[in-house]
Formats: structure tokens, sequence, C-alpha cells
């Protein structure tokens, strides 16, 4: 019953990021039949492509940071604070350097085979980290990250491609449009298989040598986990760009209300992650309106008072 209304409230969302912007969309017209083509065409050409894209992204960017919380052991990793991102961008950016007309799947590509190496140079570094602190592991990450953006930023300063650096960490759902969103339905195939291997993820957040006593093979879920993470992050980033801390806030919430069990906890991830991104956007049209302000920049601000509240309440219990 609660998932059904939470499923009511994801679609109120939905109804109100496909009839709300700068462009009158009547519903009643539509139903009715009278609306213009003009109107029409928006709804289908930009509304509609935006707002799937929206619940597409933020879904699947909440189970990826639910999947690497398991995998680091660790609340406070997520695909922007453990150098994911910031290896899909420079993914992107070698494709372009490489060739500039190249398909949406071989950028795509690009970017899913760096975030890959990417995340598991992160999760490399952890293992050689002896007596590694819950604070330590997320600084390694923020830390790898930077380094990872920093050849990124010399690269396209150097090819005067610094624009097309800034474009991919934007996070702007506005430019979105059909025929340019559609690899994001690649994002829900690795979602959906996420969900199948739930239980073996909650095995593995419990460590590797309790894990393979079990009889799990480690070793196979955690490249499962990677390549889920590095395909839906490459997925976001060729779309729209960089969305800071989602895979942060919302599994935190949800494991606070519903605990560790993802075969009960991703449905939920995925619809409260689709709803905040949903949320945010809409947000980002009301602030500056007619202007707009991109989700990634108003995440950004929500994902960094929520990391603090995290910090300041650990260390409130350590207390």
């Amino acid at each position: 019953m609660r998932l059904t209304l939470a499923l009511i409230a994801l679609l109120c969302l939905g109804i109100t990021s496909l009839f709300f912007g700068v462009s009158d969309i009547s519903p009643l017209a539509l139903l009715s039949g009278e609306a213009d083509e003009k109107a029409v065409l928006v709804l289908l050409a930009s509304r509609l492509p935006r707002t799937l894209a929206l619940v597409l992204a933020g879904s699947g960017l909440a189970v990826c940071g639910t999947l690497m919380q398991m995998l680091a052991r660790n609340r406070f990793v997520e695909p922007s604070t453990a150098g994911t991102v910031e290896s899909a961008s420079l993914g992107m950016l070698i494709a372009l350097i490489i060739s500039p007309n190249m398909p949406v799947m071989g950028k795509m590509a690009f970017a899913a085979g760096f975030a890959l190496l990417g995340t598991a140079l992160f999760l490399a570094i952890l293992r050689r980290i002896p007596l590694r602190s819950v604070i330590m592991v997320p600084l390694v990450g923020l830390m790898l990250g930077g380094v990872i953006y920093s050849v990124a930023a010399f690269i396209a300063y150097r090819l005067n491609l610094m624009q097309s650096l800034a474009a991919f960490e934007s996070g702007d759902f506005s430019s979105v449009l059909r025929g340019r969103y559609e690899i994001l339905w690649l994002s829900l195939v690795m979602t959906i298989a996420a969900y199948v291997a739930a239980d073996r993820f909650t095995l593995a957040g419990l460590g590797e040598e309790f894990a393979t006593n079990l009889g799990l093979n480690y070793r196979r879920i955690m490249m499962l986990g990677l390549i889920i993470v590095s395909m839906v992050t490459a997925c976001v980033v060729v779309t729209a760009g960089v969305i800071p801390f989602l895979g942060l806030i919302v599994p935190n919430v949800i494991s606070m209300i519903m605990g560790d069990s993802l075969r009960r906890t991703l449905p939920w991830t995925a619809i409260l992650g689709a709803g905040l991104v949903l949320a945010c956007d809409i947000i980002g049209r009301i602030v500056v309106w007619p202007f707009e302000v991109p989700v990634g920049a108003v995440l950004g601000v929500l994902g960094s008072a929520f990391f603090l509240f995290l910090l300041f309440r650990r260390q409130s219990r350590a207390a």
C-alpha cells in the first residue's frame, strides 16, 4: 500500500514536470483535442523526454549509490565521492578528442570504460589503506576525483575544450530532447539487474570473508556491481552531465527508515531517487523564472548540507 502511494506521488511529480515550464501547455486542452500543434510538439519533443530522462537518471543513480555503499562498506560513498563521475567525464573528453562526431553509444562506451577503471582504482586504493576510518574513505574518493578532474581540465585547457568539459559537469536536463535521451533506458536495464542480484549484494555488504564463507563468489559480484555503477553513471553523464550527491542522500534516508536488505529497499530507493530529481528540476525551473537552474546545482546544495548532517550525526553518536 505504501509503495503504491509512493508511486502515485512520483506520478504527480511527473505530471507536474510535464506541464510546468515557460511554454504554456494545458492538460484540459490536450484531453479535449483543442491544443495547438506547437503545444503538442513541445510536449512530445521536449517535456516528455525530459521527464522520462529525469526519472531514469534519478532512479539509476540512487541505486548506484546503494551498490557502491555496499561494495565499499561505507555510507559516504557514491559515484560523485569515489571518482566515478570524474572518470566518466574524462572518458567523454577523450572520446570527443579522438572522434568529435562519434555516435552516442561510442561516447557512452568510452565514459563507461573510464568510469569502470576509476571506480576499480578507488576500491583498490581502499584495500591498501590499513585501519581506514569512516571519514577517510570518502576523503580518498574526493581526492581521487579531484586528481582525475585536474587531468581532464589540463587536457581540455590545452585543447581549448573547457566549455565542453563544463557541459559534462553541469547536470542540466533543459537540453534533453526526443532522440537525445534514449540511452538512459540502458540504465533501467542495469537497475533491474541490480534488483535481480539484490540478495547477493546484501551478502557482499557483510564483507568478503563472511560472504565467501556463505558460498558467494565475492569477486564476481564485485565486478557485476562495478559494471552496473559504471554503465549507469556513463549513461547519465553522456545525457545530462554530473548529478552530485544523489547516491548519497537517497540510500542513507532509505537505510535509516528501512534497514539494509536491498531486496526490500531497492524499489524505494529507485522511487525516491526519481522523485528527488524531479522535485529538484521543478525547483530549478521556479527560482529564477523564466530561466533555469540545473538539477546538478540544486542537488549540490542539498547534498552538501546532507553530507554535513551525516558527519555531525555520526560524530554525535561517537561522543
